[in-house]
């Protein structure tokens, strides 16, 4: 059975240490068909490069999913009422960042019941 996912206060650099860990063995599960040795030492390198290249187009099409998960998650963040700034913040980017990053993400239309309205003078 595996392990419990950690808990969401766990302190980032712990994080990066265990999504490392969790990609680098996705990686080697989706590249696993290539852990043959061949005898011969050219092909023992043109083997290692496949690897590496296979390992390489893996990690890629993580990344990219990883951002359209992040994409979700900062949709739904908007939708439940955060701004730019706690976006970014959870980002690790400023406000601005965030919404050149999302650009139209918070729009007039989100609701902002939490935030006082400005009295006309």
């Amino acid at each position: 059975m595996p392990a419990p996912f950690p808990p969401p206060d766990l302190p980032s650099g712990d994080t990066d240490v265990l999504v490392t860990l969790v990609v680098d063995e996705l990686t080697r599960l989706l590249t696993q068909d290539t852990a043959r040795r061949p005898a011969d030492p050219v092909d023992t390198a043109a083997e290692a490069r496949r690897h590496a290249l296979l390992r390489l187009r893996v990690l890629a099409g993580v990344k990219q999913t990883v951002r359209h998960l992040e994409d979700q998650a900062a949709h739904a963040a908007a939708e439940s009422g955060a701004g730019y700034p706690e976006i970014g913040r959870a980002v690790s980017m400023s406000r601005q960042g965030a919404r050149r990053r999302w650009p139209g993400l918070i729009t007039n239309n989100t609701d902002h019941s939490t935030r006082p309205t400005p009295r006309s003078s």
